[in-house]
């Protein structure tokens, strides 16, 4: 009877707030945002239910409509829909916000560098404070960061080594350019395209291998193209929630510190969701689906490392600015040093 009455009261509460809203002749702002994550999948539900939170801090002054699953295309696409006020927020994955900042680079763009989720938490400590205020120079707000856990390579065939690599057509992200002529120096063969060609181009042979985390493999069933899955830890996936700052300042300023708590809240828990949901996404996928999970020997895991320390130097500057990978790297291996 208790808690009926307590969901009566917030109801009511939520109720006159919206009132008053209109009586003091404050218009709702309706906040349109985008994201590749899938439908119904644990990030909507937690955009929604942010959206609800959003709506009640501001007493029905705020509207959160969102868009899952790509619907307003790819990450480019949202950049721009952005900034012509089609949409007015987005969440993106780190290759969309490195399109509009370069330093993100610095949370995900170094293959093999993080080692474990410590490692990428103190990267993020370092560079988030740093990055929202090129951010906000940029006419961006950042609402909150986050993670979906380790890169994975699927294929449709069985990969192991940077060699079985070179003999596969890998898909790239349209935007990387600099990051796929470093491939290309390898003798990796990159194929850009967007994100909703990933299932089709498997299906066809147009790519054969894909790096994304599990999550998103098991929600976009790209398993049934690419049934191997090599478990590199290849690197984290850095996300985080952008909205335009005209858009920001028209949520009433007296709720924007409770919506922007509320919002790095959101962060946190999709960011510990998904690292679970990545694991579990792996296990789900061998029981079910009869994906394939290859475990790299020593050497060839060594040799995958040589390899990527040997392009390092090209990394730190073409792809990740020298001042964020020289604020960064250091910290991570001076951390590293003191566990041993």
């Amino acid at each position: 009877m208790k808690k009926n009455f307590d969901t009566l009261s917030g109801l009511l509460l939520t109720l006159v707030l919206s009132i008053a809203a209109v009586c003091h002749g404050r218009a709702a702002a309706t906040i349109k945002l985008s994201t590749l994550a899938p439908k119904d999948s644990s990030y909507h539900q937690a955009l929604v239910r942010m959206g609800q939170e959003w709506k009640r801090l501001s007493g029905g002054a705020v509207d959160l409509v969102v868009f899952p699953g790509g619907v307003q295309g790819g990450e480019s696409a949202m950049i721009k829909r952005m900034k012509v006020g089609q949409i007015h927020a987005a969440l993106l994955t780190g290759v969309g916000l490195s399109e509009i900042e370069p330093a993100v680079a610095g949370l995900q763009s170094i293959p093999l560098m993080f080692r474990d989720f410590d490692e990428v938490d103190l990267a993020g400590e370092i560079l988030h404070p740093i990055l929202e205020k090129k951010f906000d120079e940029k006419g961006l707000k950042v609402l909150f960061w986050t993670d979906a856990g380790w890169v994975q390579f699927f294929s449709r065939k069985p990969m192991r080594s940077v060699d079985d690599l070179r003999k596969l057509k890998l898909f790239s992200w349209a935007t990387t350019g600099k990051a796929d002529d470093i491939a290309r120096s390898l003798g990796v063969n990159p194929v850009p395209l967007e994100t909703a060609d990933i299932l089709p181009s498997l299906q066809t042979g147009i790519i054969d291998v894909v790096a994304m985390p599990p999550f998103y493999a098991l929600g976009t069933q790209i398993y049934t193209a690419a049934s191997y899955m090599l478990d590199l830890r290849w690197a984290p996936l850095a996300g985080g929630l952008v909205i335009d700052k005209r858009s920001w300042e028209k949520i009433p300023e007296t709720s924007r510190e409770a919506i922007l708590a509320t919002s790095r809240e959101t962060g946190k828990l999709i960011k510990t969701t998904s690292r679970k949901e990545s694991e579990d996404a792996v296990k789900t996928m061998q029981e079910k689906w009869g994906l394939k999970v290859l475990e790299p020997t020593p050497q060839e895991f060594d040799s995958w490392r040589q390899t990527l320390e040997g392009v390092y130097d090209r990394v730190r500057g073409d792809v990740v600015p020298l001042e964020i990978w020289d604020l960064v790297v250091p910290k991570i291996k001076e951390s590293r040093d003191a566990k041993l």
